[in-house]
């Protein structure tokens, strides 16, 4: 599938000591995961596994 794909971001430092199976929320995004196939240690790469409902979309309506 086509997803988004978000090549580079800033993070806090301590993610760098991240676990796989681990989840983290990205503020105002959502909840991802580390992904141990596709990570190294100098490119870690988190999937999004749950989203954030977008109030704010409703509002404007």
């Amino acid at each position: 599938p086509e997803s988004l794909v978000i090549k580079q971001g800033f993070a806090e430092p301590s993610l760098k000591d991240a676990v796989a199976g681990t989840a983290f929320q990205f503020e105002r995004e959502g909840y991802f995961c580390l992904d141990s196939r596709h990570s190294t240690a100098e490119k870690p790469v988190f999937n999004r596994t749950v989203g954030l409902r977008d109030t704010w979309a409703k509002v404007g309506e």
